[in-house]
């Protein structure tokens, strides 16, 4: 018998976005240590190229090819994740996913040398690729419109815990040998990366016990399971409830539109009818990375270190803008159904482009220039002492706060929403490689930048969000608190604007009907001609 309680469900798919924060720190925390800038060292300093006791690890261009080498692996997956989640299922294509983060986990955790490593995070990446493309679509489509935001941004908090969890991990394995090119042990690093299989190994059984997506099943045309899905998942088994009725109908109507396009390929994106969409999705998660915040992850290090923060305190400072991310970003996941999608992007671009030009002033003024870096690591290009370094950090601290309940979550919800059913799983999947294509130039691009450019690294994220404000003020319109069948509507409006439907600052968060219908307060079937007709007959005419 499947697991029909929304939030189990919710609960455990989610831990494949775990999967993604375990890959950020676990190479995060070893950024710092000798355990690892030793074993893979190549010079000037530490062993065998001088008696230094500190190591620099690999140059600058290869750290940032290793950190890539997860995000490029990543863009390959959501791209194949598409057809793979279409044919085998949401379910199965998690799954899937699973046992590829094992293989990958296994042969860095084993790694002999930088190109192992790198094999590695691009087989790990391959995973997180398609878990983070189809766990919210699987999510999407199994919850309730009114609890839908809050199920999908579930994912980004388990990034978080997987982040926070890896962190401490690491952390506490630093103390295994000391923190010196002489006496380091490679176990610091080999167990906390060989750890990273076991929420694999859990995600992969558990997901045996859940359903699966109730839309998959009826676009394969098999109606009573779809029937029987919805049933347990939103009426506790009862097939008769309204809602239920209300959803299969919604469900049909889309499914009879779809028979008559069907053979869709990644091509139907790019479509005039939709266009916008694809533009919207992808953008979407580009903009979630240009707003600095993965770069905060992967090198936050760095920034500590040039605040006077080194060896274990750094790390400790480090980890509580982890901590802030866990914490902050439970309101969007309790609220943001009820605040709606375009405000909390709009405030959160805001905010985030407030701290970043508040980084870029302290460094620019206060920053002084040390030729080689800290330690001899190029990228730790400039030290701040004094008030000017608490306050590049608080500056950190409230960046990090302001994406947590904004762009963190909101990244994951909004794609799969803007979607209709034949393309959602390709959609998606087309948006997330856009986050992870924008990962992989980040991971490439911070490194030297940070070496070269110094404070304007920040001033240019700074610019990126001011963009990104911009272009989610007139162009996202909002899709909270309406079922995917009336979304779809929404961009088909025939008093909107061609090919874009109605115009974005028109868009407002709709619930009270949706909350109705889910509680059986209104008669299912009236409210399914109230909200569908008009689509349907907007689609024929398509």
């Amino acid at each position: 018998m499947p697991i029909g309680n929304i939030y189990v469900i919710a609960a455990v798919s989610v831990v494949g976005g775990g999967l993604f924060g375990f890959d950020i720190s676990s190479l995060s925390a070893q950024l710092g240590e000798q355990a690892y800038l030793c074993y893979f060292n190549q010079g000037p300093s530490g062993p065998p190229f001088n008696d230094d006791e500190k190591c620099t690890g690999p140059r600058d261009v290869v750290q940032g090819g290793i950190t890539a080498a997860m995000a490029a692996g990543s863009w390959l997956g959501a791209l194949a994740s598409g057809p793979l989640s279409d044919r085998a299922g949401r379910r199965y294509s998690i799954m899937v996913g699973c046992v590829i983060w094992i293989i990958g986990s296994s042969i860095i955790c084993a790694s002999q040398s930088i190109p192992m490593l790198v094999v590695g995070r691009l087989i790990n990446g391959f995973c997180v690729g398609i878990e983070s493309a189809q766990v919210p679509v699987y999510i999407a489509e199994i919850s309730p419109p009114s609890k839908r935001g809050r199920f999908i941004g579930m994912q980004q908090w388990a990034i978080t815990w997987g982040i926070l969890i890896m962190y401490y991990i690491s952390y506490g394995c630093s103390f295994i040998g000391e923190q010196n090119s002489r006496n380091y042990r490679e176990a610091a690093w080999r167990i906390p990366w060989g750890l990273q299989m076991v929420p694999a190994i859990f995600l992969f059984f558990m997901m045996i016990f859940l359903p699966e997506s109730p839309r998959w099943l009826a676009r394969k045309g098999r109606w009573d399971e779809c029937r029987s899905v919805l049933a347990l998942v939103h009426a506790k088994g009862d097939v008769d409830h309204p809602f239920v009725a209300y959803e299969m109908d919604d469900i049909k109507q889309m499914c009879e539109f779809e028979q008559r396009h069907s053979n869709v390929t990644y091509l139907d994106l790019f479509k005039p009818n939709m266009i916008n969409r694809t533009v919207i999705g992808l953008f979407t998660q580009i903009w979630s990375q240009l707003t600095g915040m993965n770069v905060m992850m992967y090198y936050i290090t760095f920034v500590f270190r040039m605040a006077g923060y080194t060896d274990s305190a750094g790390l400790l400072a480090s980890s509580i803008s982890y901590i802030i991310n866990v914490i902050m970003t439970v309101p969007a996941i309790l609220y943001v159904d009820r605040w709606g999608r375009r405000p909390t992007l709009l405030i959160g671009s805001l905010l985030m482009a407030t701290w970043m030009f508040a980084n870029a002033g302290i460094l620019a003024a206060h920053g002084q220039v040390v030729e080689g870096g800290i330690d001899h690591v190029s990228s730790q290009s400039m030290l701040v002492t004094g008030a000017p370094a608490k306050g590049l950090i608080a500056c950190t601290y409230l960046f990090v706060a302001s994406f947590a309940p904004t762009w963190g979550p909101v990244s994951w919800i909004y794609p799969p929403e803007l979607f209709p059913l034949r393309l959602r799983g390709k959609g998606v999947a087309l948006a997330t490689s856009g986050n992870w294509a924008f990962n992989t130039a980040l991971g490439f691009f911070v490194p030297p930048a940070l070496a070269n450019i110094k404070w304007r690294t920040y001033l240019l994220f700074g610019v990126f969000n001011i963009a990104a404000f911009f272009h989610v003020l007139f162009v996202f319109p909002e899709t909270a608190g309406k079922t995917l069948e009336e979304t779809e509507a929404m961009f088909e409006d025939p008093n909107g604007i061609k090919y874009l439907g109605t115009p974005a600052w028109k868009t407002r968060v709709v619930t009270k009907l949706v909350n109705q219908a889910e509680h059986g307060e209104v008669d299912a079937k009236r409210q399914t001609q109230y909200h569908m007709s008009d689509v349907h007959d907007e689609k024929t005419a398509v």
